[in-house]
């Protein structure tokens, strides 16, 4: 999970409109009044910034801020009207709140180590410390001492349709001052804000710790699959499990057929609680029997876990609602206000793809080199990429050898970045700001906040050293990292530090992941294997996708749902996103296979991401090709992520010349196969 999920989750920064004062305490005629008084004393300035300024300072103060009277001195003395002092006032802002997030990030980063790292086994103060938020007073602190009035009154927000249309215009400090716009834009208590903290605390953890053990995994005649030491984390490494038996491998097929069972297991609550991270039981996943030294036991299902804390980032949000009158919902506030996006225009992209005529073609290829007839859990096919025809425990022995612990990665990050084509002193100074460690779950990146932290790769790494799987992760959240370091540190303004969203960051984590086998030695090219490898990964995200989406809408239908009801509901909305996408391709009417993945569990609405990033990497992969040699396509990626947190639309246009759009890469599928 990148830097700008945590901070939408955690600064509670949405994109919200005041073009009208809401029901508060300070009258529309009192600022009226101070509108007139302020520009009478500015001749020079700007009208309508003066009036967005004072219409948004007055929706946010609140009774405890001051009377009336207080409210027209505030905004009169403090309104910066010199467009030189302005900018004076940015920087000094810039600076103040540079520093208050980027240590705050860090006191987060400290207090969650012992539950995100790999080592002992984290105490119940471990936990609770984990869930500590230290941005749950710091926003309201800030509209207490005046310092959130000062910046909303100065740089007040547009909202997202405004900055689509002036945007284009805009100079890269008018999209600063903007940017900072965007900062205070709603007040949510610090209490609820800590249960949202909470919430999110709780998911990570319960997923963090989801382990299959691999090796008591049985057939129904008592066979084992898999290496007795294989601990694979749900959904992550059993995705990739089904992925790498796409190589000539012993029992390959067979061994699909058993993560795909216990997969479904998960979705639907059925598996055992106690073969959960626990190597204490053998499991039958196809008759849901277990043993214990081999005797027979009864084991409890798992039931309603999962749901229960899809359930509790829910509610959560639902009391966010009542503080967000702009962006009533967080299914709003996530694409309106996170991505930038409309969730319409976001399911129109989606659908656009896994209806279109393209996929059962692609399909027809896969079935052929096959040389059978689909699976559900095809949707991973594999074959696409180069590294298919290498096998895997071959690229694993190459991996721990090379990286027998975090400290190997981290040494090898800055000839990583010059195989790519980086100068030496880039590479240097971007590994600088990265630190690598190993961690519990699959991994992830934590980007740095202040221009003196560095960037936390975190992957798993066994005591043998790093897998194959855990290499390929590693060099995905290396991908981030160097975005995140790139525009944090090559940045001109610091508002404008990021990406448009969580899938620009994906985009760029995807490029690199391509180019895993590369880093390594091989002779890796981004050609029409690539293409295909994309679009179908597309296929395959987008319908999970959807059916994160279409469950969020489920529970906004019925706010008064049970974990048991959510539990159905799910299953029932992945059935039909399959039945109506996947199963005319794929086969097997009402598997429930798209509802797999932990993101749902610990990451609201986060999927969508991933293939809205998916996109913008093939668009991007289609302007990289343009590149003379690798030199030119590091220049190129070091100016286009320089190009810092725009929205979608104008960041794509002046990356790519282009907006985000499927029709590339469909157009692109049809030369291919034609």
């Amino acid at each position: 999970m990148t830097r700008i999920l945590k901070r939408l989750v955690l600064v509670v920064m949405t994109i919200i409109g005041m073009d009208n004062v809401t029901a508060g305490v300070i009258s529309s005629d009192v600022v009226e009044q101070s509108i007139n008084s302020i520009v009478a004393e500015n001749a020079q300035c700007d009208v309508d910034l003066v009036t967005r300024g004072v219409k948004q300072v007055a929706a946010l103060w609140q009774q405890e801020d001051g009377t009336t009277q207080e409210f027209e001195t505030f905004v009169k003395e403090n309104y910066e009207g010199d467009s030189i002092k302005r900018l004076e006032l940015y920087n000094k802002l810039a600076k103040v709140y540079e520093v208050l997030l980027g240590t705050s990030n860090q006191v987060a980063v400290e207090l969650s180590l012992p539950t995100i790292l790999a080592g002992p086994e984290p105490t119940n103060l471990d936990y609770i410390m984990s869930a500590f938020n230290p941005y749950s007073h710091l926003w309201n602190d800030l509209y207490g001492n005046k310092v959130a009035f000062i910046t909303i009154l100065n740089f007040p927000n547009y909202t997202l349709s405004e900055k689509n249309a002036l945007g284009a215009s805009w100079s890269r400090k008018e999209w600063a001052y903007a940017r900072m716009g965007d900062m205070f834009t709603s007040r949510v208590p610090a209490k609820i804000t800590q249960e949202v903290g909470q919430a999110n605390a709780d998911a990570e953890n319960y997923i963090a710790g989801y382990n299959i053990m691999m090796g008591h995994l049985l057939t129904e005649d008592g066979r084992r699959l898999f290496p007795q030491d294989m601990v694979l984390l749900s959904h992550w490494n059993l995705r990739d499990e089904i992925k790498s038996n796409y190589a000539n491998v012993p029992n390959a097929n067979e061994k699909q057929e058993m993560v795909y069972k216990v997969l479904l297991r998960i979705v639907d609550g059925s598996i055992p609680c106690d073969v959960i991270n626990n190597s204490g039981y053998d499991w039958a996943p196809y008759s849901n029997k277990a043993w214990k030294e081999n005797t027979s036991v009864n084991l409890e299902a798992e039931n309603n876990r999962r749901y229960d804390r899809i359930l509790a980032h829910y509610t959560a949000m639902k009391k966010v609602d009542a503080y967000e009158p702009q962006q009533p919902t967080g299914i709003m506030r996530n694409f309106e206000g996170g991505m930038e996006v409309s969730p319409q225009q976001i399911e129109s992209l989606f659908v656009n793809l896994v209806s279109s005529s393209q996929v059962k073609k692609v399909a027809k290829l896969i079935e052929n080199r096959l040389g059978r007839k689909l699976r559900p859990y095809d949707i991973w096919y594999d074959g696409f990429k180069s590294r298919s025809a290498i096998s895997e425990d071959s690229l694993t022995a190459q991996t721990r050898a090379k990286y027998p612990n975090p400290e190997a990665f981290e040494k090898d990050m800055p000839r990583m970045l010059m195989a790519l084509g980086m100068s030496e002193k880039d590479a240097q100074f971007i590994a600088s700001k990265i630190s690598v460690q190993g961690a519990r779950g699959s991994g992830h990146a934590w980007g740095a906040v202040g221009r003196w932290e560095n960037s936390l790769l975190r992957t798993r790494i066994g005591a043998e050293g790093m897998d194959y799987k855990g290499y390929n992760i590693a060099v995905h959240e290396f991908g981030h990292n160097v975005e995140q370091t790139i525009d944090l540190y090559n940045i001109d303004y610091y508002t404008l530090s990021g990406v448009p969203n969580t899938g620009f960051t994906e985009a760029l984590a995807f490029v690199f992941q391509k180019r895993d086998l590369k880093l390594l030695g091989y002779d890796q090219k981004v050609d029409d294997s690539t293409t295909l490898d994309i679009f179908w990964g597309l296929y395959e995200i987008m319908g999970v996708s959807l059916v994160d989406m279409y469950m969020w809408q489920w529970l906004y239908a019925n706010p008064t749902a049970t974990a048991d009801q959510l539990r159905q509901a799910t299953i029932s909305i992945a059935k039909d996103v399959w039945n109506k996408y996947y199963q005319p391709v794929l086969g097997e009417k009402d598997s429930p296979i798209l509802a797999c993945y932990s993101h749902m569990v610990n990451s609201p609405m986060y999927l969508p991401n991933y293939p809205f990033g998916h996109i913008i990497e093939f668009q991007l992969e289609e302007h990289f090709a343009k590149c003379a040699n690798q030199k030119a396509f590091a220049d190129e990626m070091m100016r286009i992520y320089r190009l810092g947190r725009l929205t979608p639309n104008q960041w794509m246009q002046q990356a790519v010349g282009a907006n985000v759009s499927t029709d590339p890469i469909l157009n692109a599928i049809d030369r291919i196969v034609k």
